[in-house]
């Protein structure tokens, strides 16, 4: 369910190693956690949970230990997903998954670059300037409960959250590992952040 070998290279590419696994051991021990996704997100949470996942991994978000959630793996800590039915996320952050309604114009899925606008500037976007493209995919985008995370939005037939921040906690709707100098700038950040 996951772009896991894409991550990785890009993590390499700015200098660090990463591990992919689905050992809950290995996410409790783990400095840092990626979750990255693609796919559906009702079929990536049954595979979080047949793995043994949930539990370490919202143990790990509790730890105050640097995380990143990247496209379904921001999606995936929503309390709801309404991707083909109504399906229960993790429940880290408050809110829902929703489908896109655009003006007929414009082509769901969102697929292409965008611009972020910060709305608050997390550590891991040190270095980016506002205004600066990523790279998405996707038809489904969050809509939160709690406005005090969002970190940036994007337009697309109106303002969506397109990342956020609490504490240790970071997820974007975009591809890092996609978004060629700014995205490895994010992921770059991302893995120096200090320890919590």
């Amino acid at each position: 369910m996951a772009n896991l070998r894409s991550v990785q290279k890009a993590l390499e590419k700015v200098g660090h190693a990463a591990t992919i696994t689905s050992d809950p051991a290995d996410v409790a021990r783990a400095e840092r956690v990626i979750l990255p996704g693609v796919g559906a997100s009702a079929d990536a949470l049954a595979a979080v949970r047949t793995q043994g996942l949930e539990g370490p991994l919202k143990d790990f978000i509790a730890s105050g230990k640097p995380f990143l959630g990247i496209c379904l793996g921001l999606q995936m800590l929503y309390d709801w997903s309404y991707e083909d039915g109504e399906h229960r996320g993790l429940g880290v952050l408050p809110g829902k998954v929703v489908r896109f309604e655009v003006p007929a114009e414009l082509k769901v899925p969102h697929m292409g670059w965008n611009q972020v606008r910060f709305v608050h500037r997390p550590p891991i976007f040190e270095g980016i300037e506002e205004g600066a493209y990523f790279y998405f995919v996707h038809s489904y985008h969050v809509v939160n409960d709690d406005p005090s995370v969002i970190a940036t939005e994007t337009d697309y037939g109106g303002p969506f959250c397109s990342s956020v921040w609490r504490g240790n906690l970071f997820a974007t709707q975009f591809h890092p590992e996609k978004s060629q100098t700014a995205g490895l700038r994010v992921l770059k950040n991302f893995a120096e952040l200090p320890l919590g």
